[in-house]
């Protein structure tokens, strides 16, 4: 399918709200807020889009689809199931944009089934696409002989072993189905016999049994393993006759309420949480096409679902989370070209100790992926545990991995006797057993690991370093808005400040004094903190904005972030709006905010950024009369990150580094490759370039400054090399001229 001429995604389109324009407006008029599931289902369908537009390269489409997929399952488990829990409970408080539980249950249904019937008609295409391109996922039944022989020899070798057929009738009671697991449901009879029996096949996917696709052989032809396995039940069944096999999948509520009051140990409470996941209510079952009715209905049953409501059934490949298999097959030519990050222009040419660099340079902004991880903000903390002026490291862990050198530079600088406290957050979403890892890994090195503040999530990324420099003691630090994993940190667009200021180093000291101790600071210098003076601080930035504007300075506010959900957040941009102050949103996915409401909105816009790199930064403009602001920081503007978080905003007072930001955010407010503009109604048209034109879309524009900086660096340092080698040659030659 070709890319059209323009595409339209509806955010509302359940609502029919439309508002007229008026003089007086009431802003808390619920049609003027859009519904935060909804608009967050939006996204994806633009994410979804990318898998249809010809001009990205194949398996590039193929990611799209399956990340599409990804982020659905975790809607049903997040959202859907916290829906669930407010229907269970008797809940029928609406939220700011006039919707019940209820009400947002039902359109979100409606929203998904359109979007997976987009799902299936892309699936098939790309399909297509790929056998065009020697890559097939095909039937076991389609093989040769030669190939079904050798897929059956390996079954029986290799998946086999690990299946486990468990029966359903009177004496055997139905099994207990794992979260996201695929399964088998197996009607089988004894040849002699009339009387049908039930069997349940769990599918063992993973990387330590086997791949989703299993590869037939060396030419990209690939069968699915529950496929491989249906085909092969004989082996599993020796006798029986098999009646018909059909795959299903549940989903299980992700949000069970931890009872953080009554814990005496918060790690012991959340391995709880994460074992009582494993058993918690199931709120989507997936079946594939086709199944018995008779079937369908007994599973949905025996799970305790609405049947109508709850059950979807699927005339594709199921989980398309798995076709990440296909996406990362290593075929050059229909990829993108490999992005490999640059150094930082500051730090690549200078092997000097980078504590001495920023006490010289000043601050230095680190702009991911387009510059390394790894020679910046791992080189950060590396340089911290081997240096012998360094006397503590503090740090605030969300998220990581056990690749890169972010746990073992913390673990070999306790080990060199530095004191490194570490905030594990413990209750990152999906990570918590990996957080728990962690933990334990870094106390067993001799680390302080603490799990934040009682009754919130420590989501701020930063670490602060304590060093002598000669007769004193400076705080160097990193703020950034991304986590430390180096994987994301490769994919995710992301901004960090390395920096010596002694009023933001004062700040960073009190707040992990509150972290790791009790009380917080009544305010601080110039970091903004949530949960209790970010919110009000922003606040009272818009409406001095409004202030300035109405006493003749023209006002603009600018906002670059992943959601914007928060009722008095958007309450105050549209007062600043309707004010006649020029309010710019780059919001990549969840946003209430309309645009262009006549009379109120008007002098507003809207994007979304949808590119190749996940947009994850949070950039803050005020114009503030001329004496411009800037701010960078881990908070969207959601009323749990500014109110149920520890969250921090700094900001970027050097000139240079603000000419940074400002490049960023106008390449991004100009971008017509990868930007969507809402309208006033809230649905999304994506911007299409004037024929002919050949600007590049704003990611791929920001690599190529990144480079060219870096190039510039070079050029500058080898003329300064240069120059002076020139005056040390000079010199000598006079030294020489005066001894003779």
């Amino acid at each position: 399918m070709s890319q059209p001429d323009q595409v339209t995604i509806d955010t509302n389109s359940q609502t029919g709200n439309e508002v007229e324009p008026v003089c007086d407006i009431d802003l808390n008029d619920p049609s003027l807020y859009l519904n935060r599931e909804l608009t967050w289902l939006a996204f994806n369908r633009r994410v979804l889009n990318e898998a249809e537009v010809e001009k990205n390269p194949l398996l590039e489409r193929v990611k799209f689809l399956a990340i599409v997929s990804r982020n659905l399952d975790e809607f049903f488990m997040k959202r859907i199931g916290g829906l669930k829990q407010q229907l269970a409970a008797g809940l029928t408080t609406t939220t700011v944009d006039g919707r019940t539980p209820q009400q947002q249950l039902i359109e979100c249904h409606t929203v998904i089934f359109e979007i997976q019937q987009a799902q299936q008609r892309i699936y098939y295409e790309l399909q297509t696409a790929l056998e065009e391109a020697g890559i097939r996922i095909t039937q076991y039944e389609a093989l040769d002989a030669t190939q079904q022989q050798t897929l059956r020899e390996h079954f029986q070798q290799n998946i086999f072993p690990m299946l486990t057929p468990l029966a359903m009738d009177p004496s055997h009671p139905f099994p207990f189905i794992s979260n996201q697991t695929l399964n088998l449901l197996v009607t089988l009879r004894f040849p002699s016999g009339y009387d049908l029996h039930m069997a349940r096949v769990k599918v063992p996917v993973s990387k330590d049994v086997s791949p989703r696709l299993i590869q037939v052989d060396e030419d990209y032809t690939f069968v699915t393993l529950d496929n491989l396995i249906a085909n092969n039940l004989d082996m599993l069944f020796p006798g029986m006759k098999i009646e018909s096999c059909d795959l299903f999948r549940v989903t299980r509520n992700a949000n069970l309420e931890l009872d953080q009051e009554s814990a005496s140990d918060l790690l012991e409470a959340i391995e709880t949480e994460l074992r009582e996941r494993h058993f918690a209510p199931i709120v989507r079952l997936e079946v594939s096409a086709g199944m018995n009715p008779t079937h369908r209905g007994m599973l949905a049953a025996e799970l305790g679902l609405d049947e109508e409501q709850d059950v979807f059934e699927i005339n594709r490949m199921m989980a398309l989370r798995d076709m990440f298999e296909i996406a990362t097959l290593n075929i050059p030519e229909l990829r993108n070209p490999p992005h490999y990050p640059s150094d930082h222009p500051q730090l690549a040419h200078d092997r000097r100790n980078i504590f001495h660099i920023i006490r010289e340079h000043g601050s230095l902004l680190l702009q991911h992926p387009y510059e390394s991880f790894t020679t910046t903000v791992e080189r950060f903390l590396r340089t911290a545990a081997e240096d012998p002026k360094v006397l503590a490291i503090k740090m605030t862990l969300y998220r990581t991995s056990a690749e890169g050198n972010v746990l073992d530079s913390l673990i070999k600088a306790a080990r060199n006797g530095k004191q490194v406290a570490v905030l594990v957050e413990l209750k990152a979403r999906f990570d918590e057993a990996a957080n728990i890892r962690w933990a334990r890994r870094l106390e067993q090195a001799g680390i302080h690991v603490t799990y934040g503040v009682l009754g919130l999530k420590t989501h701020s990324k930063l670490i602060m370093v304590i060093r002598k420099d000669y007769s004193q003691l400076r705080r160097y630090y990193h703020i950034g808005t991304g986590n430390y994993h180096p994987g994301t940190a490769r994919l995710y667009t992301d901004l960090g400040v390395l920096g010596c200021d002694e009023d933001t180093g004062k700040d960073l000291t009190e707040l992990f004094n509150y972290l790791t101790g009790y009380s917080p600071p009544p305010s601080y210098r110039k970091i903004l903190a949530a949960p209790y003076t970010l919110k009000q601080s922003l606040v009272e930035k818009i409406e001095r904005e409004i202030r300035l504007h109405d006493e003749g300075h023209s006002g603009h506010i600018q906002m670059k972030m992943n959601a914007l959900e928060d009722h008095d957040i958007v309450k105050a941009l549209y007062k600043a709006t309707q004010a006649g102050v020029k309010v710019d949103l780059i919001v990549r996915d969840t946003c209430r905010f309309r645009p262009g409401i006549p009379g109120l909105s008007e002098n507003s816009s809207v994007i979304s950024i949808v590119g190749r790199f996940l947009e994850h930064a949070r950039i803050i403009y005020f114009l503030n009369g001329g004496d411009e602001e800037y701010f960078i920081g881990s908070a969207d503007m959601m009323q749990r990150n500014l109110m149920q978080r520890v969250e921090v905003l700094t900001p970027v007072e050097s000139p240079a580094l603000r000419q940074e930001l400002r490049l960023i955010l106008d390449v991004q407010l100009g971008d017509k490759h990868n930007a969507w503009d809402m309208q006033s109604d809230g649905t999304y048209v994506r911007r299409i370039p004037d024929a002919g034109e050949t600007s590049l879309n704003c990611q791929e524009t920001l690599i190529g400054v990144v480079e060219r900086r870096l190039d510039a660096a070079k050029k500058h340092r080898e003329k300064r090399m240069r120059e002076k080698l020139m005056n040390h040659f000079k010199q000598r030659l006079r030294n020489n001229q005066e001894l003779s």
